[in-house]
C-alpha cells in the first residue's frame, strides 16, 4: 500500500490512485485538483493553467467513473467547449470531441441561452452528467495535469 502513496507531482502509480500533496489526486498518468471556489469557465482554466495544469480533458469511461467520486456530488467545470463555432465542441487541447457523445445528459448540449461550456455533474450517475452551460456561470472547476511514465 505504501508504494502507492506520493508526496510529489513527480509520480507513479501501478494501480488506481493515491492521494498527493498540495491536494491534487492522481490517476491513471494524471493527477486532478478540484475546486473549492466557484468561478467562470475562463476564470477556472486561468487557475489551471497558474497550476501548470489545464481544465480536465476526460479520454474513456474508467475516468469518468473516477471523476465522479472526485467531484463529491458537485456540477464542475471540464475542459470542453464549443465557443469557436457553435455545435462543434473541443477539447482545450484543442482535438475535436469525437468518443464521448455518450456522457452527454439526454438532450444535452442544448445551446439554450448561449451556452458553450460544459461542466459534468448535471445529470444522474457518470454515463450521463454533462451538460452545456452558459460559460460565465460560477462552478468548481477540476484541473488535470499529464504526467510522463518515467518508464518511457
Amino acid at each position: 500500500m505504501s508504494e502507492d502513496i506520493y508526496t510529489s507531482m513527480n509520480v507513479h502509480c501501478r494501480y488506481g490512485y493515491a492521494y498527493i500533496d498540495m491536494g491534487w489526486m492522481y490517476f491513471n498518468s494524471s493527477v486532478y485538483y478540484i475546486s473549492t471556489e466557484r468561478k467562470s469557465w475562463s476564470e477556472s482554466r486561468q487557475n489551471c493553467r497558474e497550476r501548470g495544469a489545464d481544465l480536465l480533458i476526460i479520454s474513456s469511461r474508467e475516468e469518468q467513473d473516477f471523476i465522479e467520486t472526485l467531484r463529491k456530488g458537485q456540477t464542475a467545470w471540464i475542459g470542453l467547449t464549443d465557443g469557436d463555432e457553435e455545435g462543434v465542441w473541443k477539447w482545450v487541447d484543442v482535438d475535436t470531441l469525437i468518443f464521448s457523445f455518450r456522457f452527454w445528459k439526454l438532450g444535452e448540449p442544448n445551446s439554450y441561452g448561449d451556452e458553450d461550456c460544459a461542466v459534468t455533474g448535471y445529470g444522474s450517475g457518470p454515463e450521463k452528467s454533462w451538460a452545456d452551460f452558459p460559460c460565465s456561470y460560477k462552478c468548481v472547476w477540476i484541473c488535470e495535469r499529464r504526467i510522463s511514465d518515467p518508464a518511457d
